[in-house]
């Protein structure tokens, strides 16, 4: 017999300077608990919440300057988390890199439910075919030509965005090196970034090195991609064949974050930021700017959010969306604030004041559906852990 989980309402996974947060509310969404810091004191730059097949798993990609970067999961909503060589990334030997950062982690896609991708640093695609139980690096980007030309942006050679868009179809982006897509499932890559300006470069439109800050695109429309830049706002139709300016009535075009509306391909969310010298809000006003009109125009949304004083920024993957309708949106800041909206980003509130610095806001809808495997798999953790915790004596 197949049980029912009592898992259900809305996770928010908030991964910090500091270690992970995970916030719960109702469908609601109009009160929220949160739990943690779990993974303390290490810095959690990716998350992922993996619904799939009766799952009810978080990920988290964790670092430390000392002990190097892991993945870790967790089928209790943070209670237990697996141990950091549970799910080894490693690169192969022959290739002489190493693993510094995991900046990405993302689910394949429903159909193919045992399917994971993850983006790390040095720029690399690892990918699992078995719901992350073993990962391989992907050697098509690998051993691609243009690899010793790609150079670190100011957070490193990373790759930090993965786009699955269908029928064999897969995106990534990185910093420095610019968007690429494979039409083959991985075995090639060819850069895409006709029309994206590279500021920094003697040549403002070279076939890569772009500093891509982030790619979002819709599953119902995913030939249709908006980018944010290190200088620019664009939009392609073609699935990253060519790309067009879309920063009409932003106050810059400089920012991080970005998220796509769950049910709306036309609509998409922005935090830009003064410059890439003064990375706070322009004016100190804290507003998330929306088009609903795939581009043409943007709208300020500020009811609720702090509109002066507020030197505040957003990182690249610091803003998401759940799949409620209405959508709620989410951001965190560097200075520890996380900020809601249950109806599309027309009101905020605050959550969670006074976090570590962060770095990475995930949203998901958790459903009532099968978890039973799920709970056998944290009631297994727990009772290894247990056998494993030291025994006090008695005096």
């Amino acid at each position: 017999m197949i049980k029912k989980s009592a898992n259900s309402g809305v996770l928010l996974l908030v991964g910090t300077t500091k270690g992970a947060f995970v916030f719960r509310s109702t469908g609601a969404r109009t009160k929220w608990t949160v739990s943690g810091p779990y993974l303390r004191g290490e810095p959690v730059y990716a998350m992922a919440f993996d619904g799939r097949a009766g799952r009810q798993r978080i990920w988290a990609g964790t670092g430390n300057p000392f002990f190097g970067s892991s993945l870790r999961s967790s089928d209790d909503l943070g209670k237990t988390w697996s141990e950091k060589a549970e799910h080894a990334i490693k690169f192969p030997a022959e290739s002489g890199l190493a693993l510094k950062q995991i900046w990405q982690i993302r689910p394949g896609p429903a159909h193919r439910p045992d399917v994971m991708y993850c983006g790390v640093e040095p720029s690399a695609l690892f990918e699992s075919q078995d719901a992350g139980k073993t990962w391989t690096a992907n050697a098509g980007l690998l051993g691609h030509e243009h690899r010793p030309k790609w150079t670190p942006g100011g957070g490193g050679q990373c790759l930090h965005t993965i786009v699955p868009l269908g029928d064999g179809r897969i995106g990534i982006a990185m910093s420095t090196g610019g968007f690429y897509r494979s039409d083959d499932g991985g075995k090639s890559w060819r850069a895409r970034n006709v029309g994206v300006r590279a500021e920094f470069l003697p040549d403002k439109y070279p076939e890569f090195g772009q500093c891509v800050h982030k790619v979002v695109s819709h599953p119902s429309r995913p030939e249709r991609m908006f980018l944010q830049n290190h200088w620019g706002l664009y939009r392609s139709d073609d699935w990253g064949e060519t790309w067009h300016d879309i920063a009409n009535g932003v106050p810059s075009d400089f920012g991080f974050a970005m998220a796509i509306h769950p049910h709306d391909p036309d609509t998409a969310y922005i935090v830009p930021l003064e410059s890439d010298q003064f990375r706070c809000v322009p004016e100190a006003k804290l507003r998330v700017y929306r088009t609903r009109d795939a581009g043409k125009s943007w709208k300020a949304l500020s009811r609720g959010l702090p509109q002066e004083g507020a030197f505040e920024s957003v990182l690249r993957d610091g803003l998401d969306t759940d799949a409620s309708d209405p959508a709620g949106v989410y951001f965190g800041t560097r200075s520890g604030k996380v900020f809601a909206s249950r109806d599309e980003g027309a009101t905020w509130e605050m959550v969670a004041r006074s976090l570590p610095s962060v770095v990475c806001v995930k949203a998901a809808v958790m459903s009532p559906a099968t978890s039973h495997a799920t709970r056998k798999m944290a009631t297994a953790r727990r009772k290894k852990a247990s056998a494993h915790r030291p025994v006090r004596r008695a005096r």
